[in-house]
C-alpha cells in the first residue's frame, strides 16, 4: 500500500497481537467485524445471509453477543444500500483515489461513515473506532491519521452536503443503473433506485383473518391480502402466534405466484424449488396433495421444521429437477427458480455487489433449462406457473416468449384481471405478472413497495 508524500512507516506489532490488544476496546469488535465482513462481500462476493446466520454465519460474527451482531448487520446493509454515496463523500475528502490494494482502509472508511451518516451512533465513537481499528491493523496503522481526518471532516460536513449527494446519486453499480433503465425505462427505473433506499417492511402470510393478525402486530393488511409490519416490535419468534403456526413471513410479491394455479383443492402439485417453504404453504393450505422437491438436503431440513412448526404436511424429495421422474405427472407446477434475487434489494442491498450481468446470463440459461423440464411434469391440461425474484426481463420475459417459441405443445394461460386481489397493477398486457419495489404505493414509503417479481402462466395442451 502507498503512502501518503512524506509520511514515514512506523514499526507495528503483528496483526494478532495488535488485534488482542485492543479486544476489550467496547464496541471496537462490532466495527472490526463489520468490515471484515464488507470485505468478504465487495471483494470475494459472498452472499450477506450467509455471513450473518446466527448459527452458521461467520466466526467473527458469531464470536459476538447479539446486540453487537444487530449492529454489525445494521452497519452492513447501510454501507451496502449506500454504497455509492458514502464512496462519494470519502472521495472529496481524498487529495488522491486510495490504490486499488487500499481495500482494508477502504472497508475501515465506509464502515465508519456508515455510522456516522445514516446510523443512530455518535460521531465521535464511530470515529475514535475506526482510528483504533486502523492502528490496530499493520496493513493501515500508518494511514490512521488520514482516518481520523477524513472522518472528522466528513461528520462536520454531514449537514450540508449529505442531501445533495442523495438527490444526484443513484446508489447502484453502473451495471445495473443501465440494464434497469433499458428495461423499464428512466423514471421507473428512477423509482425503483430510490425504493431500494427505503429499508423494506416485514410482510405476513396468515392462515386466518388478516385483520385479526394487523392489530397484533400493529400493521396494516395489504389489498393482497397479506400483513405488513413497518418494523418490528420483537424477534419474528417472539409474535404472538409463532409457535402456533398461525403465519409465516412472506413478501406480498412472493405470496402471489402460487396462488396463480387457482383452485388446486385434492390435486397433486409440485413445488420445484421448495425450501424454505413458504409457497409450499400456500399450496398445502390451499388443499394441494403437494410434493416438494428441492437439491439441498439441508434446505430440505428447514422446509420440514416451517411446516412443522405451521401444522402443514408434504411429500419432500432432494433431487436436482433437470434429473426428476416422478412415477405420475403432476396436475400442476409451481417453478420458481433459482436467480440473481435482484428484486429483493430492498432487503439484500448485498445483491447489487455479489452479482454481475455474466451472472444473469448464468441464471437464465439454468432457469430456460429448468421451465422447459418443468413442463414435461404435468398431465395435458395442466398448469406450469414459472416465477423468480428477478427484475431483469432477460430472467422472466425473455425466457417465457422463448419457451412459448419453442413448444408446441404449450401456451400462455394469461393472467385475468381481477383474478387475484390487488394485483391488477402488476398485469402486463401479455398477462404475465411483474411487480416492482416501486409498486403498491401506500400512505408513506416505510409501508410501500413490495419485492421485485415476475410471474408466468402456462398450460400444457398435449
Amino acid at each position: 500500500m502507498d503512502r501518503p508524500t512524506g509520511q514515514k512507516a512506523r514499526p507495528t506489532k503483528p496483526r494478532h497481537q495488535a488485534e488482542a490488544g485492543n479486544r476489550n476496546v467496547p464496541g471496537l469488535a462490532a466495527r472490526m467485524t463489520a468490515a471484515k465482513l464488507l470485505a468478504v462481500v465487495v471483494d470475494a462476493k459472498t452472499p450477506l445471509d450467509g455471513l450473518t446466520d446466527n448459527d452458521n454465519g461467520h466466526p467473527h460474527y458469531l464470536a459476538l453477543e447479539p446486540r453487537d451482531r444487530a449492529l454489525v448487520r445494521a452497519i452492513l446493509t447501510t454501507a451496502l444500500r449506500f454504497r455509492v454515496t458514502i464512496g462519494k463523500l470519502i472521495a472529496r475528502r481524498l487529495e488522491r483515489p486510495l490504490p486499488p490494494n487500499a481495500s482494508t482502509l477502504a472497508h475501515i472508511l465506509n464502515v465508519a461513515a456508515a455510522q456516522i451518516l445514516f446510523l443512530d451512533v455518535p460521531d465521535s465513537a464511530a470515529v475514535d473506532l475506526a482510528v483504533t481499528h486502523a492502528k490496530s491493523d499493520p496493513r493501515t496503522t500508518r494511514f490512521a491519521a488520514l482516518v481520523n481526518g477524513v472522518l472528522r471532516s466528513l461528520a462536520r460536513g454531514k449537514d450540508a452536503e449529505l442531501q445533495p449527494i442523495l438527490d444526484t446519486t443513484l446508489d447502484a453499480p453502473d451495471w445495473f443503473v443501465q440494464r434497469l433503465t433499458s428495461a423499464y425505462g428512466e423514471q421507473q427505473a428512477a423509482a425503483i433506485l430510490a425504493a431500494h433506499r427505503v429499508e423494506a417492511p416485514v410482510d405476513f402470510s396468515v392462515k386466518s383473518d388478516p385483520g385479526l393478525w394487523a392489530e397484533k402486530f400493529g400493521g396494516i393488511v395489504l389489498p393482497t391480502g397479506g400483513v405488513r409490519v413497518e418494523k418490528l416490535s420483537a424477534a419474528v419468534s417472539e409474535l404472538p402466534g409463532f409457535g402456533e403456526g398461525e403465519w409465516w413471513v412472506q413478501d406480498a410479491a412472493a405470496a402471489l405466484p402460487a396462488r396463480l394455479l387457482g383452485d388446486i383443492g385434492g390435486k397433486r402439485v409440485a413445488d420445484l424449488c421448495a425450501a424454505p417453504g413458504g409457497k409450499t404453504a400456500q399450496l398445502a393450505i390451499a388443499g394441494a396433495d403437494v410434493t416438494a422437491l428441492d437439491t439441498s438436503k439441508n434446505r430440505l431440513v428447514r422446509l420440514r421444521r416451517n411446516l412443522e412448526r405451521l401444522r402443514l404436511s408434504a411429500e419432500t424429495v432432494q433431487s436436482d429437477l433437470l434429473e426428476f421422474k416422478p412415477a405420475k405427472l403432476f396436475d400442476a407446477v409451481l417453478l420458481d427458480a433459482p436467480c440473481s434475487s435482484t428484486g429483493t434489494v430492498r432487503r439484500h442491498p448485498d445483491v447489487l455487489w455479489t452479482k454481475s450481468p455474466e451472472d444473469i446470463a448464468k441464471l437464465a440459461a439454468l432457469q430456460a433449462k429448468m421451465l422447459a423440464a418443468a413442463t414435461k411434469l404435468v398431465k395435458p391440461g395442466g398448469r406450469i406457473v414459472f416465477s423468480n425474484c428477478s427484475l431483469d426481463p432477460a430472467e422472466g420475459e425473455d425466457i417465457s416468449r422463448a419457451l412459448l417459441a419453442a413448444s408446441a405443445d404449450i401456451e400462455l394461460d394469461p393472467i385475468r384481471p381481477g383474478e387475484i386481489a390487488g394485483a391488477d397493477e402488476f398485469l402486463t398486457p401479455e398477462g404475465m405478472l411483474r411487480t416492482t419495489p416501486a409498486g403498491l404505493k401506500l400512505d408513506r414509503p416505510g409501508i410501500s413497495g413490495l419485492d421485485g417479481f415476475f410471474a408466468a402462466r402456462f398450460r400444457r395442451t398435449k
